[in-house]
């Protein structure tokens, strides 16, 4: 028998979000794990507001909407309050009620100084680490840089002194001819882009450089760094990231052809630290001799040196974080830490559910 199609406009429910939930959804664990964090960092929080006034959204909320902004590619603010308006598992996630208002999308632009910066989400990234410890390597360790593409236009970047071509009709600027550097050109809509190739014939654009070092047992960010781009920065950060190890140990440190100079392996032995970077032979000796290559855990470092291109992959493609909706190293930064303790909590409820 064919059922009736009523459309009822308005009803009750007596189901509430978290039994709608099954119970074996994947962000359950991650939602276990985000809580406890945030509830670590209650204090924190209450420091950056004042004891009297208007309540504002709870900032716990706002922190779980964001990470459900980074594990849905939701590609903008307006986007994810609209989801907030209907979808039954993004509000279970954040911790609305059923019939409860979404705030405007405004708010996160108004909490980008107060909570949304570098302190919080590097306090929120070490304790997902605290929580992954079990699963890490303490001696074998990753370093890599990526290009994150600014979101700044190519008709941006403009002499500093004011002068060059007017811009002509709609806009457009004709720059052929017109040699480009960073020391005499900056963005106008963001000055802290630099101009960068990746490769040689590759096409210059407005970048950052994201670096992490990842221990290589399980492909877990340890750490993550934001920078200029430039042509040192990834062995400046490198050597940073590397001073932050424990001491007490003997480690060692995989990292692509880029880091094969005669500085950086010397620099990593005198904080002892041993440099498995991948040897470039091109035109030149590569400064890891066999005293180094050849022992088998060399070979085995730079397979899984290999896994951190997964984590770029993950926080490029599923973080959008391919072209960044950000201006300034410092907005940029953040969003580039607390992507990495994204990825770290999808890496930690993959381990937690094999053990």
């Amino acid at each position: 028998m064919r059922g009736d199609d009523d459309q009822q406009e308005g009803m009750f429910s007596y189901i509430s979000p978290e039994k709608r939930v099954p119970a074996d959804h994947p962000l359950r664990p991650i939602r276990r794990l985000v809580d406890e964090i945030l509830k670590e960092m209650s204090p924190k929080f209450q420091k950056l507001y004042s004891d009297v006034g208007r309540p504002s959204i709870a900032p716990e909320r706002l922190l779980r909407s964001l990470l459900l902004q980074i594990f849905y590619s939701v590609r903008s603010e307006r986007m994810l309050i609209e989801q907030l308006q209907y979808n039954l598992l993004f509000r279970w996630f954040v911790g609305m009620e059923m019939d409860e208002g979404v705030w405007n999308h405004a708010v996160y632009s108004k909490n980008r100084e107060r909570l949304l910066n570098e302190e919080i989400a590097e306090s929120f990234f070490q304790r997902v680490l605290e929580r992954a410890k079990p699963y890490m390597s303490d001696e074998h360790f990753t370093v890599d840089g990526t290009l994150i593409e600014a979101w700044a236009s190519h008709k941006s970047f403009r002499p500093k002194d004011g002068t060059g071509r007017p811009p002509g009709a709609g806009g457009d600027v004709d720059f052929r001819g017109e040699k480009r550097k960073n020391q005499t050109h900056e963005s106008t809509t963001d000055p802290d882009a630099r101009l960068f190739t990746k490769s040689r014939g590759s096409e210059a654009k407005l970048s950052y450089m994201g670096h992490v070092l990842m221990e290589n047992r399980n492909g877990l960010l340890v750490q993550t760094f934001l920078t200029e781009a430039t042509g040192r920065a990834e062995r400046d950060a490198a050597m940073l990231m590397a001073e932050a190890i424990p001491p007490g140990k003997r480690v060692t440190l995989g990292g692509d052809k880029n880091y094969d100079t005669r500085e950086f392996v010397r620099e990593l032995r005198g904080m002892n630290i041993t440099p498995h970077v991948a040897q470039n032979t091109t035109k030149r000796r590569s400064a890891v001799d066999e005293r180094t290559a050849r022992h088998a855990g060399y070979e085995v470092s730079q397979r899984k040196r290999k896994r951190v291109e997964q984590s770029f992959g993950w926080m490029k493609m599923i973080g959008m974080l391919k072209k960044v909706k950000l201006r300034g190293i410092d907005k940029v930064g953040w969003l580039f830490t607390f992507t990495g303790a994204a990825y770290n909590l999808c890496r930690l409820r993959n381990l937690m559910a094999r053990t």
